[in-house]
């Protein structure tokens, strides 16, 4: 068995999952099937988005796909996507780049054992938990 986060996005997977590479270091788009013309159940304007994106995040694979903005589920911080760090200059420059047009709902801060932790709504509404041990 194989455990994937899969982010149903309100039109806004293609630039998440560009803005992802740029954040993250060893991060690539392996693929994206697009949303074909007459595609039963789907509005019309909706043709070319993201039907199944692929994004590789350091070797850990996240689904990606866009749903109409009125159709889409409402993204909450009750479910986050949880990076650990193995230096604090990758937590920095993560935690700006999320933070960005974004909500920064803790940190950075010292917490428990950890160094620093991070709790970022970032511009897309993903949440993000940033931890450096």
């Amino acid at each position: 068995m194989t455990l994937h986060a899969f982010l149903t996005m309100p039109e806004t997977a293609e630039p998440a999952m560009n803005f992802y590479t740029e954040v993250f270091t060893d991060t690539k788009i392996n693929r994206i099937e697009r949303i074909p013309a007459g595609m039963p159940y789907t509005p019309e304007h909706m043709t070319g988005k993201v039907l199944n994106g692929e994004l590789s995040l350091q070797g850990e694979i996240i689904y990606f796909m866009d749903m109409d903005t009125e159709q889409a589920p409402e993204l909450s911080w009750g479910v986050s996507l949880y990076v650990d760090f193995e230096t604090e200059t990758e937590f920095d420059q993560a935690f700006d780049a999320l933070s960005e047009n974004g909500n920064v709902m803790m940190g950075p801060e010292p917490v428990a054992n950890f160094r620093k932790v991070a709790w970022i709504v970032d511009k897309f509404g993903v949440t993000w938990q940033l931890v450096w041990a």
